[in-house]
């Protein structure tokens, strides 16, 4: 037997005053867009906003369904979206602002797991990381600059 020890690097910023202007912006879309998110069965919104490396930024919010099974979190909605769209252009960043709509969240909430794979398959077609941001509503962001620190064992085209 053999242990293996994965170490992650993350940055912990207490404020949106502490990013730089490009990523404030992406901030703003995402909390823009997470008013439209429609999540009426769990009262948890999402708005996630991309910055692509053409400098556009798209976002999506989360959309549920009464079978829960049919719904879409708010990150892979905006990466579905740029990559329809922009099937060619790199995804630089990714900001996402989530919370409970019914109290106030100030921990930062990370992807899903299913996101995370979904993060994880855009970054391995684009060969270069995606950064990420992640917040509650407020307070504190936590920052990471790939998705292999979030997912270090990833399922991906390798094994097919």
């Amino acid at each position: 037997m053999k242990e293996i020890k994965v170490c992650s690097s993350f940055k912990v910023f207490d404020s949106i005053d502490e990013l730089n202007d490009q990523i404030k912006s992406l901030f703003k879309e995402a909390f823009l867009i997470r008013k439209s998110a429609y999540s009426q069965y769990s009262k948890f919104s999402v708005g996630a906003a991309v910055l692509l490396e053409n400098g556009e930024i798209l976002s999506g919010s989360n959309q549920e369904n009464s079978s829960y099974p049919s719904g879409l979190c708010a990150e892979r909605t905006v990466l579905f979206y740029a990559n329809s769209k922009y099937p060619n252009i790199k995804v630089k960043e990714i900001a996402i602002v989530a919370g409970s709509t019914e109290k106030i969240n100030e921990i930062p909430v990370a992807p899903c797991g299913a996101c995370r794979q979904v993060i994880s398959e855009y970054q391995s077609k684009q060969n270069s990381n995606i950064g990420l941001y992640f917040m509650g509503e407020k307070g504190k962001i936590i920052y990471t600059d790939s998705i292999n620190n979030l997912l270090p064992f990833k399922f991906d085209k390798t094994f097919l």
